[in-house]
C-alpha cells in the first residue's frame, strides 16, 4: 500500500543562462517521503539541493516531472508545507510575535486564533517572554528560533529546512538541533515529515532517518542510506563514526573524477582547460600543514578532516581534497587521504621552494594554468583579459564554476609567480615577459 506523504517523480529543472543556453540543475530526481521520518539531503554546492526544496515547497515549478502531495498533484499553493531558511529573514520593524503571526494573515483565520497560534508556537520553540522583542535585540540562535516558530505556526505536515543551522556557532546550533529533535519526538506539532538540506555529514547522521546524496552538474540522487541508530545519538560512539565514515566514502565516490594521465596533459592543454578546481592558497598550505602535524603525519581518514581542517562544510572539505589530488600533492581513496612525496616535500620546503614547486605542479596538472601562460607569452604586450578565459570556460562549465575555477587559478598562479593579475582591470600579465 502506498502511504507516501510526498512523491517527486522524475523531476528535472534547468535555467536559461545569459547567453540563452540552458543549464540543467536537476535531472530525473525521484524521491518518496513517508510519514514520521526525517530525510537529509547531502551534496556539494551546485548539486541542486536548495532548488529541490523550493520545488517541494512550490516556490519553483520544475520543467519536467510531478510533485504528488497526499496522493494528489501539488500546485504552487502548498499550505501543508513550511520552510526554514539559512538566513533568518526576519522583518526588523516587527516584533517576535508579529514576525511569527505574519504568515497566518494570508489565511482566513480570526485575529483571536492568529494570536493563540502565534503564542503557542513562540512558547513551543522556547521564546516565551520575548514576544515584544525586536530582531536587533536577539542573538543569532534566538533569531533562528523565531524562524522555526514562524514555520511551525502554520502547522505544516512537512517541514523543509535549508541549512537551517549553518549560520549559527557550533554550540548554539547543537542546542537548537537537540531542542528540535525533542520537539519532533514529543508529538506536540502536526509535523509528519522533515526534509533537511545540509553540508554537514555529522548533522545528517545526528538528525536523519534516511540520507540521500546528490551528485552535481546536474543533480541526481546517486546514493541512499538508512540511519537506524537510536536517538539521542552519541556522536562519539563507534556506530555513529562508522556511519559518518560510510557516508564520506559514498560522497567521495559520487564526486571523484580521476585526473588526466600525466602523459596526456600537455598534449591536451587547450582541450582540457575546463577542469574544475576550487582551492585558495591558504587552503592549500593550511591543509598540507594540518595533515603533516602530529598525530596524522601526512595521513588521515576523510571523516577526521572536519576536525583537522576546522571546517564543518562537507562540500568545502571535498573541494580541498579533490584539489590536493589534482595538483598531485596527495593520494585519495574512498576512506582516506595521504600526502604523497610531493606533499611531504612541500611541507618541509622554504617559501621560495614552495612557490617553485607549486608553479611546476600547476603546469603539470592544471591545463588552464599552462594555457593562460601560453596565451600571455604569445601576445606582444603579454596581457590578456579575464573575460577571454571566462567566456571559453563557459562553453562547458556553468558561470559559477567558471568564476570559482578562475579565482582559484588566479590565487594559486600569483602565489607561484607564474603570472600577475590586476583585479581592478581584470587583466592577466607576465611579471617577467622574457622568462
Amino acid at each position: 500500500m502506498n502511504n507516501n506523504l510526498l512523491e517527486l517523480i522524475s523531476i528535472t529543472q534547468s535555467f536559461t543562462k545569459d547567453d540563452h543556453s540552458t543549464q540543467k540543475i536537476l535531472d530525473n530526481v525521484t524521491l518518496k517521503l513517508k510519514p514520521n521520518e526525517i530525510v537529509a539531503i547531502l551534496g556539494k554546492s551546485g548539486s541542486g539541493k536548495s532548488t529541490l526544496l523550493r520545488i517541494i515547497a512550490g516556490f519553483v515549478k520544475p520543467v519536467k516531472g510531478k510533485v504528488i502531495l497526499n496522493k494528489k498533484p501539488a500546485f504552487c499553493d502548498r499550505c501543508d508545507i513550511s520552510m526554514i531558511f539559512q538566513t533568518f529573514a526576519l522583518f526588523p520593524w516587527l516584533t517576535v510575535f508579529e514576525n511569527v503571526e505574519l504568515g497566518l494573515k494570508s489565511f482566513n483565520i480570526s485575529e483571536y486564533e492568529r494570536r493563540k497560534r502565534a503564542l503557542e508556537a513562540i512558547d513551543m520553540i522556547g521564546l516565551d517572554g520575548f514576544e515584544s522583542a525586536y530582531p536587533k535585540e536577539l542573538s543569532g540562535g534566538m533569531k533562528q528560533r523565531v524562524g522555526f516558530a514562524r514555520a511551525l505556526v502554520l502547522r505544516p505536515e512537512i517541514l523543509l529546512m535549508d541549512e537551517a543551522f549553518s549560520a549559527l556557532d557550533v554550540l548554539t546550533a547543537n542546542t537548537l538541533k537537540n531542542d528540535f529533535l525533542d520537539l519532533w519526538s514529543s508529538g506536540k506539532t502536526q509535523m509528519q515529515s522533515v526534509v533537511l538540506v545540509t553540508h554537514s555529514i555529522e548533522e545528517a547522521v545526528t538528525m536523519a532517518d534516511r540520507v540521500l546524496i546528490l551528485s552535481s552538474n546536474p543533480g541526481r540522487i546517486v546514493s541512499e542510506l538508512a540511519i537506524t541508530l537510536p536517538r539521542l545519538r552519541d556522536v562519539q560512539s563507534m556506530e555513529f563514526r562508522t556511519m559518518v565514515d560510510k557516508i564520506y566514502a559514498l560522497m567521495v565516490s559520487a564526486y571523484e573524477k580521476p585526473p588526466l594521465p600525466i602523459s596526456n596533459k600537455q598534449k591536451a592543454i587547450v582541450g582540457n582547460i575546463d577542469q574544475k578546481i576550487h582551492l585558495s592558497v591558504n587552503e592549500l598550505i593550511g591543509s598540507i600543514e594540518a595533515l603533516s602535524a602530529s598525530p596524522y603525519k601526512g595521513s588521515a581518514n576523510l571523516s577526521e578532516l572536519s576536525k583537522i581542517f576546522h571546517i564543518n562544510n562537507m562540500g568545502e572539505i571535498l573541494h580541498i581534497v579533490g584539489a590536493l589530488q589534482i595538483l598531485n600533492f596527495a593520494n585519495v581513496t574512498s576512506e582516506s587521504i595521504k600526502l604523497n612525496k610531493h606533499g611531504k616535500f612541500f611541507f618541509t620546503s622554504s617559501l621560495e621552494d614552495r612557490k617553485k614547486m607549486l608553479a611546476q605542479h600547476l603546469f603539470d596538472n592544471i591545463p588552464l594554468a599552462s594555457y593562460i601562460c601560453e596565451i600571455l607569452h604569445q601576445r606582444l604586450d603579454h596581457k590578456a583579459p579575464l573575460s577571454r578565459f571566462k567566456t571559453q570556460l563557459e562553453d562547458t562549465l556553468s558561470s559559477e564554476d567558471a568564476t570559482i575555477t578562475l579565482k582559484s587559478i588566479i590565487g594559486l598562479g600569483r602565489y607561484a609567480e607564474i603570472f600577475s593579475y590586476d583585479d581592478n582591470k581584470k587583466i592577466f600579465s607576465l611579471d617577467n615577459p622574457t622568462a
